[in-house]
């Protein structure tokens, strides 16, 4: 008697090694960024992209605060063409990180997001700041 888990039968091995390498591409953890800003590795523009208040209440130590609705070209030229940015928003029940990434990719910028968000960075035993 098959599961649910193993009714679908599983990718290829090479179509499965594609798709999870393409996937990092477009995302990282909290983890890695955490080890980024913490051992001066920091080779990207951290956004946070809630709003005011949310973001004051506590974010990660070093985001900038930049509501999706505010990516605008105007307020990205702030920045390198080539410079990497990182979005998070509350966390995966949110889907403002991936509406930060819809716009800077229209603009051209290079973006990932970080999925677990502020859930996932405090799941991690990470700190927030506050203000």
């Amino acid at each position: 008697m098959k599961s649910a888990v193993s009714e679908v039968k599983a990718a290829k091995s090479e179509f499965a090694l594609n798709y999870f390498e393409e996937m990092m591409s477009y995302e990282t953890d909290c983890w890695d960024v955490h080890d980024a800003l913490n051992n001066d590795k920091q080779d990207f523009v951290l956004l946070d992209v809630r709003g005011p208040a949310l973001y004051e209440k506590g974010h990660i130590n070093g985001a900038l605060n930049l509501p999706h609705g505010k990516i605008i070209e105007r307020k990205m030229k702030e920045w390198p063409d080539d410079t990497l940015f990182v979005v998070y928003c509350a966390g995966p029940h949110c889907n403002g990180a991936m509406r930060a990434a819809i716009r800077l990719a229209k603009l051209n910028r290079a973006v990932k997001t970080m999925p677990g968000g502020i859930t996932g960075w405090i799941d991690e035993g990470f700190d927030l700041i506050k203000g």
